[in-house]
């Protein structure tokens, strides 16, 4: 851990962010300009004035650097950082790369670093062919300052001139690969702030994609429950009306009402358990997958009506989602079988492959009316759900031939 936050940490140093050099740069300037201050302190105190003008080129360019200390120290904090700087604030790099170039005759090898710096910043502002150019002129200069030395040859001061165009070519590099790194890193957290947002934009659409999906189940089992119970307490109302009506005139019709709104009870009571089976969670008493599609079929059965299950081939690794939707179409199939068909016998069958479940329930009841396969609010909602999962939805029926749905979902 701590290794990486000092990677973190080091990888901040040399960041170009908000038209601003990197730390390390403001390291280097001002370590080289405490530097090249005290070679002017030194040389004033050590060297005999009246000695350098023996060169006078040689002096006037001394005391040049000199000069050009403070404007430089001035111009630093104001130069641009960015491409696309103004001219005007282009102009202040020009001028840094004069001050610095004058520094470079006085200052050593501080004042090389700060050749550097300037070399930087016109790779960054005024792209390659500026940083080239001046990178030639530093070489030209060196040349020529190394030819004003007595104790040089020409030969030795070419060299002078070649070592500091290879001197600026390598911080060139070195300035490329930084501002890259850092425009990389720029577009990274960029990339992760929209990620990040996106993030949060998906989860509010799944939280209402949810709350949907749970209002669309409620009106369904609202609107079936009514058309089951609801429909059973009305019969039950009025058979208890007319055995109140005739408790006096006929008493055995109001005793026959009477048995008819029982059994009626009866019926509505065993409904309203198959409701409440059908409605458990898919994870049944910590059954899952096959177990608890198998638990909610035999939920179904009854006296007059028998549910088999069968399964053909091991069941693969399906995800919470998907089981989920096959739970459903098992619910669907068996509300719609016992519900509406008059079926006799109902079998529901899961063939599973390594790629995908198929899921079929079929009974041998009076099939559906026209239009209903494609209508049916149910099988709407079942055919959302394989849609989303990327599966597919057959229903065969025929008046009077039963009914079968075929659901296939890919694992």
């Amino acid at each position: 851990m701590r290794q990486s936050w000092s990677l973190r940490d080091l990888q901040s140093w040399v960041r170009f962010t908000d038209d601003r050099p990197p730390f390390l740069f403001s390291v280097f300037f001002w370590t080289a300009t405490v530097i090249v201050a005290t070679i002017f302190a030194y040389s004033f105190s050590s060297i005999e004035t009246e000695a350098l003008w023996d060169w006078p080129l040689f002096a006037v360019l001394f005391y040049a650097g000199i000069a050009a200390l403070l404007p430089a120290v001035v111009l630093w904090r104001f130069l641009p950082w960015q491409p696309g700087a103004s001219v005007a604030r282009k102009a202040l790099t020009v001028a840094f790369l004069a001050m610095t170039l004058l520094l470079m005759m006085s200052g050593g090898v501080a004042g090389l670093l700060i050749v550097g710096l300037a070399v930087s910043n016109a790779l960054i502002v005024l792209g390659v062919r500026g940083a080239l150019v001046y990178a030639c002129i530093a070489g030209l200069l060196g040349f020529l300052v190394g030819l004003m030395n007595p104790a040089q040859g020409v030969l030795q001061a070419a060299m002078n001139g070649l070592i500091m165009i290879f001197l600026c070519l390598v911080l060139l590099l070195g300035v490329v690969a930084m501002f890259d790194s850092s425009q990389r890193a720029e577009e990274t957290r960029r990339l992760l702030a929209d990620l990040e947002q996106a993030h949060a934009e998906l989860a509010g659409y799944a939280a209402r994609s949810r709350e949907l999906a749970i209002a669309e189940e409620r009106a369904r089992i609202a609107r079936d429950m009514h058309d089951s119970v609801g429909h059973y307490l009305t019969v039950i109302n009025v058979g208890l009306q007319n055995a109140e009506r005739y408790r006096t005139a006929r008493p055995e019709a109001a005793w026959d009402e009477v048995g008819q709104a029982r059994a009626l009870t009866l019926e509505a009571l065993t409904d309203t358990r198959r409701w409440v089976r059908a409605l458990k969670p898919l994870r049944m008493d910590g059954r899952t997958g096959p177990d608890a599609l198998r638990a909610l079929a035999e939920s179904f059965g009854s006296a007059d009506t028998g549910v088999a299950f069968t399964l053909n081939g091991t069941w693969p690794d399906v995800d919470e989602g998907r089981e989920l939707v096959c739970y459903r179409i098992v619910q669907e199939g068996l509300t719609n079988a016992l519900r509406h068909s008059g079926a006799r016998h109902v079998e529901v069958a899961l063939d599973c492959t390594d790629e995908r479940v198929e899921v079929t329930v079929s009974d041998d009841g009076s099939g559906a009316a026209p239009g209903a396969t494609a209508n049916g609010f149910g099988l709407r909602g079942l055919r959302e759900r394989l849609r989303g999962v990327g599966g597919e939805l057959d229903v065969t029926a025929g008046s009077g031939g039963g009914f079968t749905l075929r659901a296939t979902v890919p694992v």
